[in-house]
C-alpha cells in the first residue's frame, strides 16, 4: 500500500474523531477565510478611494458653505485658472438647482420661496435656484423635512403660522462630466450617459428611486418650468437621498437658472493622493481666500482611517485564526504518534525509512486540513459578508463615539450626516465577497500551517525505537 493510501485510510480510521476534528478545524478555517476575505475587501475599498474621491478637492464660492451661505458665485475663468494649476489633472464645474413639484409650488402660492439653509441643499448646502417640475420627490418630508419646511418660511401676511407643505425638493446638478457631485464616475445602471456635456441638452440622467416614484423608464419625459427632457439613463448613487437627483449637462442647468457663465462649485482632480495637500493650498492660493473656499471631499482621511483599523484588525484575526488551525493539527497529530507509537515501531522493524513514516504524518495532517478547508471555505462563503460589516459597523461607531458625532448624523446642512456622514457612508459602501482567488489563497495558506503544524509530530517519529516498543516499553 501506497504511503498516500495509507494515509488516507488513517485519516478516517476513527471516523467519529475525525468528524470532530474536522468541525473543529473547519469554525477556525472558515475564521481566517472570512477575515482574509473582509481584509481584500477593505484594501480593494481604500484603493478605490485613494484612486478616485482620494484625489478629488471641492471648490465652492467663499462663504458660501454652511447655514446662511454667501459669497459670489464662481466663474468659468476661475475654473480655467484651477486648471492652470500643477498636479490639476480635471477641472468640471456644477451648477445646482432645487426642483419643486409644480402642484406643491403652486400650493406655495402667496408664500416666500427661501433657498435658505436647504436641508436637502446642493454641494456645499449653497442656495440654489427653484425651478418647478412635473417629478414628484422620492424622498418622504419626515420630521426633519418638515422642520425644514416651516424654517424655509411657512409664516403668512398676518403673523400666523401657516400649515407647511409636506413635499421636499429634488436636487439637480448641471455638471460638466459624468460624475457625482463627489467627483466619483456616476454608476448608470439603464440606458447611457448625456454624450456631451459641454453642451445644452434635453437629456438628463435620473436617480433609480426618483424614476420608479414617477413611473419613468429610460426615454420616459417629464418638465422642468415647462420644458420637456428626456430620460437618457438611470443611475444608482448608493442613498435615497442621492437616488433623488436629476443630472443635467453644465449648459442646460446653467441656461434655467438663468446664470450663463456661473457654477455653484468646481471638482478639482489632483494626479496622485501624494500631491493632494501642496495642490489644495497652491489652489487655494491662486484663486483667493476671499474668493473661494478649497476643501477636501467626503471627509477621506476619517474613512480612510478607519478602513485602515478595519484591514489591520481583520489581518491580525487572520493570522490567530491560521495560527489556531495550525495548533489544532498539531496536537492531534502528537496524539496520533503517541497513540500509533507501537504501529511505527513495528514498521520501522520491517524496514520503513523514518522519512516515509514522517511523511505519511504530514500527508494525514494534509488530508484532514483538506476537509476542514472544504467546509471552512463554506463557512467564509456565508459569513464573510457579515464579518466584515461587524468590523467596520464597530469601528464607524468606535469612530463616532471618539469624535462625537453620530455615523448617520443629522446635523446641517443638507441632513447628509455631517462631516463624519460622508466617511461612514463610504464605510457602508464596502461589499466582501468570498472570491473564488482569495478562498484559493486562504486556503494555501492553510496547508502552509498544516504543513509544519504536522512536521514536528512527524519528526517525533524519528525518536521511536522498534526494539523498545515491541520489548512493550
Amino acid at each position: 500500500m501506497s504511503v498516500l493510501a495509507r494515509s488516507v485510510g488513517n485519516a478516517f480510521r476513527n471516523k467519529v474523531r475525525t468528524a470532530a476534528v474536522v468541525v473543529v478545524l473547519a469554525v477556525a478555517i472558515g475564521l481566517a477565510l472570512a477575515m482574509l476575505v473582509a481584509n481584500q475587501a477593505v484594501g480593494a475599498k481604500v484603493q478605490e478611494l485613494n484612486a478616485s474621491v482620494g484625489t478629488v478637492l471641492t471648490v465652492n464660492p467663499a462663504g458660501g458653505q454652511g447655514f446662511e451661505g454667501g459669497g459670489e458665485p464662481l466663474t468659468a475663468h476661475q475654473a480655467a485658472t484651477a486648471a492652470g494649476v500643477p498636479n490639476v489633472s480635471t477641472v468640471v464645474g456644477t451648477s445646482s438647482l432645487r426642483l419643486r413639484n409644480a402642484t406643491a409650488a403652486a400650493a406655495q402660492a402667496g408664500q416666500t420661496a427661501q433657498a435658505g439653509p436647504g436641508g436637502q441643499g446642493g454641494p456645499g448646502g449653497q442656495a440654489a435656484a427653484t425651478l418647478t417640475t412635473s417629478l414628484t420627490a422620492a424622498v418622504d418630508a419626515g420630521t426633519l423635512g418638515n422642520r425644514n419646511q416651516q424654517a424655509n418660511g411657512a409664516t403668512g401676511s398676518a403673523g400666523t403660522t401657516q400649515q407647511p407643505v409636506r413635499s421636499l425638493p429634488i436636487t439637480a446638478t448641471g455638471i460638466g462630466a459624468e460624475v457625482d457631485t463627489a467627483g466619483k464616475a456616476l454608476n448608470i445602471t439603464q440606458g447611457s450617459g448625456l454624450g456631451d456635456y459641454s453642451a445644452a441638452s434635453t437629456g438628463a440622467l435620473l436617480g433609480t428611486s426618483l424614476a420608479e416614484k414617477n413611473n419613468l423608464t429610460v426615454g420616459s419625459t417629464f418638465t422642468i418650468n415647462d420644458q420637456t427632457y428626456t430620460v437618457s439613463g438611470l443611475f444608482d448613487a448608493g442613498t435615497a437621498f442621492g437616488n433623488n437627483a436629476v443630472y443635467l449637462t453644465l449648459p442646460t442647468a446653467q441656461t434655467l437658472a438663468d446664470t450663463p457663465g456661473e457654477l455653484s462649485s468646481m471638482i478639482v482632480t489632483v494626479n496622485s493622493m501624494d500631491n493632494v495637500g501642496s495642490t489644495k493650498t497652491a489652489l487655494q492660493s491662486a484663486l483667493g481666500t476671499d474668493k473661494a473656499d478649497v476643501t477636501q471631499g467626503q471627509n477621506l482621511q476619517t474613512a480612510v482611517s478607519s478602513l485602515d483599523s478595519v484591514k489591520n484588525i481583520s489581518f491580525i484575526a487572520f493570522i490567530a485564526a491560521l495560527g489556531t488551525a495550525g495548533l489544532i493539527i498539531l496536537l492531534i497529530m502528537v496524539m496520533l504518534v503517541r497513540e500509533r507509537r507501537r504501529e511505527i515501531g513495528v514498521l520501522k522493524a520491517i524496514g520503513a525509512p523514518n522519512r516515509t513514516i514522517g511523511l505519511q504524518f504530514v500527508l494525514e495532517a494534509l488530508v484532514l486540513a483538506a476537509l476542514g478547508s472544504a467546509v471552512g471555505a463554506a463557512i467564509a462563503s456565508f459569513a464573510s459578508g457579515g464579518i466584515a460589516s461587524a468590523l467596520i459597523s464597530s469601528n464607524t461607531t468606535t469612530t463616532a463615539a471618539a469624535t462625537g458625532r453620530g455615523p448617520a448624523g443629522g446635523g446641517f446642512p443638507g441632513g447628509q450626516g455631517g462631516p463624519f456622514g460622508g466617511a461612514s457612508q463610504l464605510l457602508n459602501s464596502v461589499t466582501a465577497s468570498a472570491s473564488p482567488g482569495v478562498i484559493a489563497g486562504g486556503i494555501a495558506a492553510v496547508f502552509g500551517v498544516a504543513i509544519i503544524g504536522a512536521l514536528v509530530p512527524a519528526l517525533l517519529t524519528a525518536r521511536i525505537r522498534p526494539i523498545e516498543v515491541l520489548r512493550g516499553e
